[in-house]
């Protein structure tokens, strides 16, 4: 049986003060804090350009269709090549879109159209990065410390999210929402720094080569049979589509038109809401094997509650306080089960394994996106916000007692590959 993981505050600052885990882990929060701050100056200039929720949805239909339709080639990709390549492809043809883009914005051309195919491109790209970027932060770690890598990963990816928004609803009011778009692209800078700094992968053996070679069958067939990560990935679908729309694609019109403030109090608001975020996954870092279905289940009710209050706020501090608390709950349940999953992929089929996550946690949002958002211009924000609520406590709760004593599984044995010490190098 595995060594139980046992992440720590301590474990966390110890991993984040050396060797390439902390390198890449830094370049990822000031190109994530840019990536945040392009998405709010994105949504309200969409949100300029019409105010039908629909088209909110629609964009990210954009970017979505492309994912579910490729994220399982870059899953094979992420297993069989090398992911610091396709990592630094993906953040050149990035930085390509975030300045296209500022231009547009700039010139004062841009049109629901324009952002519709930037997101397609965009859609291409994450396919490629997101399996990569998932399977790598657990290969630069020692295996005892893959869940305390992926705690601090989820923190620093909500960190970004207390600062970009706010930094963006600035550079909206005082430079243009072009700003936005054309630091955002800058920012990439740092992570391919940190990518190019990453120490190379030792050969694999032709066992091993043979292992990543496969099919994706083999990544759909390790979630089948082990019930713990097929749970934890259909909780992730139940969060994807009833709670993530809510979080990101309706909040702009939820505070221009529900709560009537502007891009200030808008930017404010979300990075509010990070605070619930980051306190969410910061509170991951000490959370052992044995508790994780009493944070599971608190984290269930805390998103409801804070939907419902959504629901029925009119007042700026009760929506910011609701929305506190649903993303303390969301980055809880979301936090636990990438971690859950990530520990129990064997490491020659992670990329696979990452791939399957992906499309439960974020390809399918496009999807949910477009018809929540078709919800709600039928029966109003407030009223879609709150079925959502109800539909997701039902089902989380549903899944989550499902699992019985399948939730304690021992962590399978897997294969280490090789590794030119990422845990400890200093190159």
């Amino acid at each position: 049986m595995s060594e139980e993981p046992k992440p720590t505050f301590g474990k966390a600052m110890t991993l984040l003060r050396r060797g390439a885990f902390s390198r890449y882990m830094t370049g990822e929060a000031i190109s994530m804090t840019g990536t945040w701050m392009q998405a709010m100056a994105q949504t309200w200039v969409i949100t300029s350009l019409t105010e039908k929720a629909m088209m909110l949805g629609m964009v990210n239909l954009a970017s979505g269709i492309p994912m579910l339709l490729l994220t399982m080639v870059g899953g094979k990709f992420a297993d069989r090549y090398d992911k610091r390549r396709i990592l630094l492809v993906t953040q050149v043809i990035q930085i390509v879109l975030a300045i296209t883009a500022g231009y547009l914005v700039a010139k004062g051309q841009i049109q629901i159209w324009h952002i519709m195919i930037l997101a397609v491109v965009l859609g291409i790209s994450n396919s490629f990065e997101m399996p990569a970027a998932s399977a790598m932060v657990p290969e630069l770690v020692d295996k005892q410390d893959i869940a305390t890598a992926v705690a601090i990963d989820r923190s620093i990816f909500h960190a970004t999210r207390l600062i970009g928004p706010s930094v963006g609803g600035f550079l909206i009011g005082y430079w243009g929402a072009a700003s936005a778009f054309f630091i955002n692209a800058f920012s990439f800078m740092a992570l391919i720094i940190a990518l190019l700094s990453i120490p190379k992968r030792l050969p694999h053996t032709e066992e091993e080569k043979q292992k990543r070679s496969g099919s994706m069958k083999e990544g759909f067939k390790h979630v089948r049979s082990d019930k713990p990560t097929w749970a934890m990935l259909l909780l992730g679908c139940i969060a994807t589509f009833f709670v993530a729309p809510v979080l990101i694609v309706m909040m702009p019109l939820y505070a221009r038109h529900e709560l009537h403030v502007g891009s200030d109090q808008f930017g404010l608001l979300m990075s509010i809401s990070s605070i619930g975020s980051l306190t969410g996954s910061i509170s991951l870092l000490n959370v052992q094997r044995t508790g994780r279905r009493t944070r599971l289940a608190l984290g269930i009710m805390a998103v409801t509650l804070a939907m419902t209050g959504m629901a029925t706020a009119h007042h700026f501090i009760l929506a910011a306080i609701s929305m506190v608390l649903l993303s303390i709950g969301a980055s809880t349940c979301i936090g636990l089960a990438n971690t859950i999953v990530q520990e129990r992929a064997p490491d020659y089929i992670r990329g696979r394994v990452s791939a399957v996550a992906g499309i439960c946690l974020f390809g399918l949002f496009p999807i949910a996106a477009i018809i929540i958002t078709s919800v709600a211009d039928w029966i109003g924000i407030r009223a879609t916000i709150l079925s959502t609520a109800i539909i997701y406590a039902i089902g989380s709760t549903a899944v989550l007692a499902s699992l019985g004593r399948h939730f304690s599984a021992p962590i399978p044995e897997t294969t280490t590959i090789p590794v030119e010490s990422p845990a400890t190098s200093d190159k």
